[in-house]
C-alpha cells in the first residue's frame, strides 16, 4: 500500500518515538494506517509484533504503571488511544544508558492521532484525563504473569510531573504495592536489550 505518511519526532530517550499518524478526514467520518511494517521499518522500527492489548478505563485519574516484563518476556510496545486522552509516560531502564532513570511524557488522545513506541528496556505507563478511555497498545512479546512487574507510578526519585485530578487516583492492587526505582535492580543492559528478539 501507499506510504501512509507518519511523522516521526525522536524522543530524548534513544529510541523511543513519538509518531503523528494522518487522519484522512471528509463527511463520512477519517480513514488512518496507525500500523504498517514496511513504514515502520523504514522508520527504525523492526519488531515483529505479536499481540493486541485494550484497555478501558471509566474513572478519569486511572493510573497503570509503571509497567514492565523480565527477561526473556521483554516487551517493545506501539501505543495509541481509541477513546478519551491520557497522559503517557515511558522511563529509561536501560543500565548504561546515557538517559537511564529519566523520562518523556506525551497527551495522547483520539483526536491528536498520536502514538508512541517504547522500545524494551523502558518502564512504561499512563493516566487518563478524561472518562472511558481506551488505550490500545501493541507488543512484540507476549503477558507473561510470573514475569510482570510495576514500578511505583509516583516514586519521587522518577520526578514525573502526573496532574492533579479532582477526582483522585484509581490503582490496581499491583500498582498500590509497586516496587520503587531505587530497589528495581534492572535487568535491561543499554544496546543488548533492544536487539533480543528483533525481527531479522
Amino acid at each position: 500500500m501507499a506510504d501512509p505518511g507518519f511523522i516521526v519526532t525522536e524522543l530524548e530517550l534513544s529510541g523511543a518515538k513519538l509518531i503523528e499518524t494522518p487522519y484522512y478526514r471528509d463527511e463520512r467520518g477519517y480513514f488512518s494506517v496507525p500500523s504498517n511494517d514496511e513504514a515502520f521499518e523504514q522508520i527504525g522500527i523492526r519488531r515483529k509484533f505479536v499481540q493486541d492489548n485494550q484497555s478501558l478505563s471509566v474513572s478519569a485519574g486511572t493510573v497503570r504503571g509503571l509497567h514492565y516484563q523480565l527477561p526473556p518476556f521483554a516487551q517493545a510496545k506501539l501505543i495509541r488511544v481509541l477513546s478519551g486522552r491520557i497522559l503517557d509516560v515511558v522511563v529509561d531502564a536501560r543500565y548504561g544508558s546515557p538517559t537511564y532513570g529519566r523520562h518523556c511524557a506525551m497527551e495522547l488522545s483520539a483526536e491528536n492521532g498520536l502514538q508512541v513506541y517504547a522500545p524494551r528496556g523502558f518502564l512504561h505507563g499512563f493516566m487518563t484525563l478524561v472518562p472511558n478511555t481506551t488505550v490500545f497498545y501493541k507488543v512484540d512479546n507476549t503477558y507473561a504473569p510470573g514475569h510482570d512487574r510495576s514500578i511505583s507510578w509516583n516514586d519521587p526519585a522518577l520526578a514525573i510531573e502526573w496532574p492533579t485530578i479532582s477526582t483522585g487516583i484509581t490503582l490496581s492492587e499491583k500498582d498500590r504495592s509497586a516496587t520503587r526505582w531505587a530497589e528495581m535492580g534492572t535487568p535491561f543492559e543499554f544496546g543488548q536489550v533492544e536487539l533480543d528478539g528483533e525481527a531479522s
